[in-house]
């Protein structure tokens, strides 16, 4: 396996992941369809043929 290709597509995948997870959440924020001065999160990885499962849960401030 080449390293530097493999960092290169991961670092790729999560760029991807950022930017669209970020559009997302503030798409759902300017549509106001969120409460309360915090919003919950939570990001599942799974991996297609894998046991894979990362989840990270977290808090978003909306003041």
């Amino acid at each position: 396996m080449d390293e530097d290709k493999f960092n290169m597509s991961i670092r790729k995948f999560l760029k991807e992941v950022g930017v669209t997870s970020q559009r997302e959440i503030e798409a759902v924020v300017r549509e106001g369809r969120t409460s309360g001065n915090k919003l919950r999160v939570r990001m599942t990885l799974t991996a297609e043929g894998t046991d894979l499962n990362h989840v990270v849960d977290g808090e978003i401030n909306l003041s």
